[in-house]
């Protein structure tokens, strides 16, 4: 995808569905926890693998 080189598609990982690098965190958990208002560094806290590109990016994908 052009420029999202953190959101990866594997079948052997979550169904193949879209995923942060490799990991089994969905980007359709980031993007619902930030719809709900979650703030970012709160994100980070849960899910300390993850880093503030890989929120921006599952943003962008999912516009």
């Amino acid at each position: 995808m052009l420029g999202l080189d953190r959101i990866t598609f594997d079948p052997s990982i979550m169904g193949g569905h879209a995923c942060i690098r490799g990991m089994r965190v969905p980007v359709s958990l980031v993007v619902n926890l930030v719809a709900n208002g979650k703030p970012v560094e709160e994100i980070l806290e849960e899910y300390p693998d993850l880093k503030p590109e890989d929120i921006r990016q599952s943003l962008l994908y999912a516009a």
